[in-house]
């Protein structure tokens, strides 16, 4: 895999919280072209952007969105694809990701993983759902949770869903 296949990603900070979190941009595109290099889907010359937000941020959006009036960890947006090529040289949009700050912190800590590790894996899920994947039913989530652990191994990061796998 070639730069040229990776998305363009832009991290936008809306929530000063994230301060605390100085390697968090640096993480993000980490996870986003591994996930990128290890998936088959056309994500060359596309573009997405990364909002880190804050629980009152992410309660908007979710409330706005999809009528649920609660925070979240992240959300995902594909974008609509165009039926014909845009004008020009300008990127396709796969969508945009937001990632909040409390919620993430909050279930990194309950569930004693790093935070740079939980991160990354709502970067690598966000990701997932722009490019089509989905945990609407039984057999999608296995194929989705399965390229997750596959994509967060790739990084060193022990599979998050192996706790869940125990409680059951």
């Amino acid at each position: 895999m070639t730069s040229a296949d990776i998305p363009a990603t832009e991290v936008l900070v809306t929530a000063d919280c994230w301060v605390r979190e100085s390697g968090a941009e640096t993480i993000i595109h980490r996870a986003i072209e591994t996930a990128a290099s290890m998936v088959d889907a056309d994500t060359g010359d596309a573009e997405i952007a990364v909002m880190l937000t804050d629980d009152a941020g992410i309660r908007t959006l979710n409330k706005n969105w999809r009528g649920i009036d609660k925070p979240t960890n992240v959300l995902s947006f594909p974008a609509l694809q165009p039926e014909r090529a845009p004008d020009g040289d300008a990127p396709r949009m796969l969508g945009d990701i937001a990632i909040a700050y409390e919620t993430t912190r909050s279930e990194a800590d309950t569930e004693h993983k790093p935070f740079d590790h939980h991160l990354s894996h709502l970067a690598v899920h966000g990701f997932l759902h722009l490019i089509g994947y989905d945990h609407e039913n039984d057999d999608d989530a296995e194929i989705m949770e399965g390229l997750e652990r596959d994509i967060l191994a790739q990084l060193g990061i022990p599979d998050p869903y192996a706790h869940d796998d125990q409680v059951k």
